[in-house]
């Protein structure tokens, strides 16, 4: 909690993370004055605690503030439950819920109308219909390519997540793939052979992005039941114009979040 000038609380949410060691900086992680204890030691095996100077001990802090309900409840550590969504679950369930909330996306439109980040803008198809812009997520400060990230955001408003998707939407799905690839190839040098490219179902807000990330980087909401890599959903677009309008989508929901509530309450878990 910060306190304000004015003496009141306000809730903020501090995320700290340890940034990826750089390869050109590990001799001197173990040259210059490093600290070292030793905890354990068993015939060619030991384990020690480092200590490294304040220049190497880098740590990334992501502050939200002021932090809401939702904020909080998000990063708070909670038994979590999956949920095997069929097309009627979303349209009885899931699609009521998201209509009734009030989950603010300001941020998006900031970026895509150039109110915000435009100087972090990596590139952008700027067609209404099929374009998007693909900037760095705020997870990634840019310092090595170990855990890239970034984030492309569609202009059309209109299509809220992976269930909105239908073969319409492939130039646009194309665009992003193609388009994408090629411009973190040329900014950054890192090939489309080591980048995952994918969807997350449930998104974290509602208005469609594609994640980008180094292939080795163990992102968040990378598993199995939340990411949808984009060539595969292209393709199964291709196939099946409706195709996530049929299938039954799988995705974790954390024990205090209200859309588990709604599927307990419809005896869906």
């Amino acid at each position: 909690q910060v306190t304000s000038p004015s003496g009141e609380g306000t809730d903020a949410v501090v995320i700290l993370e340890k940034t990826p060691f750089q390869e050109e900086k590990v001799l001197d992680l173990l040259k210059k004055h490093t600290k070292l204890e030793l905890q354990m030691r068993n015939d060619i095996y030991s384990t020690y605690h480092l200590y490294p100077p304040p220049e190497l001990s880098e740590i990334k802090t992501t502050v939200v503030y002021p932090a809401t309900e939702k904020h909080l409840q998000k990063y708070l550590r909670q038994e979590v439950h999956l949920i095997r969504e069929t097309w009627e679950d979303y349209k009885n369930i899931t699609l009521p819920f998201i209509q009734s909330q009030s989950f603010s996306i300001q941020w998006v439109y900031n970026i895509l109308e150039k109110k915000a980040e435009a100087d972090r803008i990596v590139h952008e198809n700027p067609d209404p219909c099929d374009g998007f812009v693909l900037v760095p997520d705020f997870k990634w400060n840019q310092n090595q390519l170990d855990d890239l990230y970034l984030i492309a955001l569609v202009h059309r408003r209109d299509v809220k997540s992976l269930r909105d998707l239908t073969a319409e939407h492939l130039p646009l799905l194309r665009n992003i793939l193609q388009e994408g690839k090629e411009a973190v190839a040329k900014r950054f040098g890192v090939p489309a052979s080591q980048l995952r490219i994918y969807l997350h179902y449930q998104p974290s807000y509602y208005h469609l992005h594609v994640h980008f990330t180094a292939l080795g980087y163990d992102a968040p909401g990378s598993s199995v039941e939340r990411a949808h890599l984009l060539a595969d959903v292209i393709d199964n677009l291709a196939l099946d114009s409706t195709y996530y309008q049929k299938r039954a989508l799988t995705f974790a929901l954390r024990a205090d979040e209200l859309l588990l509530k709604k599927f307990q309450e419809a005896g869906r878990v």
